[in-house]
């Protein structure tokens, strides 16, 4: 199964001679053997006719190219304006927006709250900070990995 579906996607490959000679032997031999891949190798054979069949492209007719760029400038020279859409600032939009992402906000916040009981209990840890003046206190519950961090002691001059 897994050598059918290799060898399937190398058959353009194939076609085109573009394998080195033992995978090009491997899907010769495949192909010999496999109804799917032979019916898959005629459809790409008979698109590869098609392509080179219809792939002479005709001379571009160029005579009215410039008349149309001309009359594309004269056109814009007498063209009304477009009227310009001007969004406004309304503030009232903008606090009922955020007053309902803040709704939101706190209903999902409430609805994933994990509903422990207070027996669950808190792990409270604390660690030096090298600084004499200042405490780190890690705040958490056993079950999750959630963590709240306070540094106390440690203030701004």
């Amino acid at each position: 199964m897994l050598s059918h579906y290799l060898n399937r996607r190398r058959l353009g490959a194939y076609l085109d001679g573009a394998l080195d000679e033992e995978t090009a032997r491997s899907t010769a031999a495949h192909l010999a053997t496999c109804g799917v891949c032979q019916r898959e190798a005629e459809g790409l054979r008979r698109l590869r006719l098609l392509l080179q069949r219809d792939s002479a492209v005709a001379d571009p007719d160029w005579t009215g190219f410039w008349a149309g760029v001309v009359r594309g400038v004269e056109d814009a020279k007498t063209a009304r304006p477009v009227p310009v859409l001007r969004r406004t600032w309304r503030p009232q939009w903008a606090l009922g927006g955020a007053l309902a992402a803040a709704l939101l906000l706190s209903i999902g916040v409430w609805q994933f709250v994990p509903s422990g009981s207070p027996q669950d209990g808190v792990i409270v840890r604390s660690a030096s900070t090298g600084d004499p003046r200042a405490t780190v206190m890690v705040y958490g519950p056993p079950e999750r990995d959630v963590a709240v961090v306070w540094v106390l002691g440690l203030d701004a001059k």
